[in-house]
């Protein structure tokens, strides 16, 4: 059974809060001791309340101020070079989060546009689709021969260090294969106007294909 996400504002409640602070002290306690025994570090903690007269220290005053003296002798912009409050922690928190979102909706965003370009490609056809659709699409087909033409490189190097090495005629001729494959439909047999090259990367293309949520 999973435990319930607790809402994290101020306890108003007074018993409570008091049996809340009781409960993470000991858990925030026990973390410490572990943190300090599994990774061989120095560490304390030094916790004031209202329910207590004096603040309890781990895992003594002792250790506690060796700590502290160390600190201290680091030079300032080291010292504060990782401290961070409340607000700036919560801050990080939110655009990590605002992060994984944007992410979450370029992926989604380019699923849709996949499962699109297969219906067009079943002979749904483009009429009635919106602008942004057919940039996204455009976009991804863009995308996706840079890929398919990158990969065909490699193949190609590949080949061609095995040939080096020593290979046989018939390495040679499926190189050859590979090699004349995008000229052949790109070019000749089924005529220049049908396949047009995409984008090369240039600042006019990007911007033609750009928009909320694709490069």
């Amino acid at each position: 059974m999973t435990r319930k996400k607790v809402k994290l504002a101020f306890i108003i409640n007074d018993s409570a809060r008091k049996a809340t602070f009781k409960k993470r002290k000991k858990g925030l306690l026990k973390k410490v001791s572990e943190l300090s025994t599994l990774c061989g570090i120095e560490s304390c903690a030094i916790v004031y309340s209202p329910y207590e007269s004096g603040p309890e220290v781990w895992p003594d005053a002792g250790g506690a101020g060796r700590v502290v003296a160390q600190f201290k002798r680091m030079p300032e912009m080291e010292q504060s070079k990782k401290m961070v409050n409340q607000e700036s922690f919560i801050r990080q928190r939110v655009a990590k989060a605002a992060e994984q979102l944007k992410k979450l909706h370029k992926d989604n965003r380019e699923k849709e546009v996949t499962h699109l370009m297969y219906h067009c490609l079943a002979g749904k056809g483009l009429h009635g689709l919106p602008l942004p659709d057919l940039n996204d699409m455009a976009w991804l087909l863009d995308h996706n021969l840079k890929e398919i033409y990158k990969r065909i490189e490699g193949i190609k190097k590949q080949q061609q260090r095995s040939l080096d090495a020593g290979g046989g005629g018939e390495g040679q001729q499926q190189q050859q294969w590979v090699g004349e494959q995008p000229q052949q439909q790109m070019g000749g047999g089924f005529g220049e106007e049908m396949i047009v090259p995409f984008s090369d990367g240039s600042s006019h293309a990007a911007a033609m294909w750009s928009n909320l949520f694709f490069p």
